[in-house]
């Protein structure tokens, strides 16, 4: 039997975690609550972030980047989220807009685009989903049409994060509807094209500090050089950009999870009923365990996927469905537990555990949903080889 290989981290990974948590809680935990309550892009996080170099750690050194493995870009989304998981979705989607340049990309592509994300200069989306095409991401409609040394773009992309925020995007578009998936290709949009356009933002349930809108592409022309890889390779570089990114999904229901539990334990430490600690109650002390328990898996799952994105394992694509399925649904049980353990209070917006719980729902959903990662899992158990898995 083959052996697990857990991605231990080493200390310059606990030097990182540390420092992370300190600007976090410094910088970004104060204006938390704020942001999900007034439904507000977090500019403070971005500017601590930008200032620390961590709001786009996986850009290589070579055009400016800190040049992160897949484990340190996982711990910065994971302490950001801890105390504001709108906040985590900077590195998050940072890594998720421009992977599939970094992945796919033609070298001048990269040199154009990572060196002002690297600086600070810009952030990155990715825009896949349309209203019609969500799951079945290929049943997409928007049009790209070659036109001399141009693509012209018609189409609507909706549920992109930090839309109106950033300044590329990823955008995926059809260039031979006959071919279905692989009449797909991928291109960088900046913002100020003409012909982009957003929608307003989606009132949401979490990750209010997020905006999510629909983008507008009305006769966008793009240079035939900014097309990511190939014509027709679109698809194929989206899915492997999720294999790799799910896996920033995972880190960020992690974060949520343990601040959710960190909260939970000083509160039931304080707190006194029937005159002494509800923590000293072994109903009490059953429920941290499991929540303890339960993002302990989590972790090793997550730092295990993240071991194979960096390594590009032939089991990545198990091991993110993987990772993002757990952590999420662990994130979703651990913040409904601190809640209950909160009681009454939990229930108000006086404290954290409320919004940490509609913040987790997300993660069960975005980057696939939970039903599609289990698919997923399922597919790739079933064309293994015996014995691999």
């Amino acid at each position: 039997m083959p052996a697990v290989d857990l991605y231990r981290p080493s200390e310059e990974h606990d030097m990182l975690r540390d420092a992370v948590r300190a600007l976090a809680e410094a910088k970004i935990a104060p204006f938390a609550a704020a942001v999900d309550e007034e439904a507000r892009f977090p500019q403070e996080a971005h500017d601590a972030l930008v200032a620390n170099d961590l709001h786009a750690v996986h850009v290589p050194e070579e055009y400016g980047g800190g040049g992160a493995d897949a484990l340190a870009t996982v711990i910065v989304i994971e302490e950001v989220a801890r105390v504001c998981a709108s906040s985590s979705l900077i590195p998050a989607v940072n890594k998720l807009g421009s992977l599939p340049v970094i992945l796919s990309g033609s070298e001048e592509l990269k040199k154009r685009y990572m060196t002002p994300l690297a600086k600070g200069d810009g952030m990155f989306s990715y825009c896949l989903s349309e209203p019609d095409a969500g799951s079945d991401a290929a049943g997409m409609k928007t049009r790209a049409v070659r036109d001399g040394d141009h693509y012209v773009l018609d189409g609507v992309k909706r549920w992109i994060t930090n839309a109106g925020e950033s300044r590329f995007y990823t955008v995926m578009a059809v260039t031979d509807p006959s071919k279905r998936s692989k009449g797909i290709s991928a291109f960088v949009v900046e913002e100020d094209d003409e012909g982009v356009s957003f929608g307003a933002p989606e009132k949401k349930l979490g990750i209010k500090g997020s905006p999510t809108r629909e983008v507008y592409l009305d006769g966008v022309r793009v240079p035939a050089d900014r097309m990511i890889g190939e014509e027709g390779t679109g698809f194929a570089t989206a899915m492997k950009t999720l294999d790799h990114t799910r896996i920033t999904i995972a880190a960020q229901a992690l974060g949520i999870a343990q601040g959710a539990l960190d909260y939970a334990k000083g509160y039931v430490r304080e707190r006194r009923q029937f005159g002494k600690p509800i923590a000293d109650f072994q109903g009490i002390q059953f429920m941290l365990a499991d929540m303890a328990m339960k993002i302990s898996a989590a972790r090793a799952l997550t730092y295990q996927a993240a071991a194979a994105s960096e390594r590009g394992d032939a089991d990545l694509t198990y091991l993110g469905a993987a990772a993002k399925c757990f952590a999420s649904d662990t994130a979703m049980e651990v913040t409904t537990d601190a809640v209950q353990l909160l009681g009454g209070y939990g229930y108000t917006r006086d404290y954290p555990v409320e919004r940490m719980m509609r913040d987790a729902k997300i993660t069960q959903i975005y980057e696939g949903t939970n039903q599609v990662q289990r698919i997923v899992m399922a597919r790739n158990l079933l064309a293994a080889k015996e014995g691999t898995r």
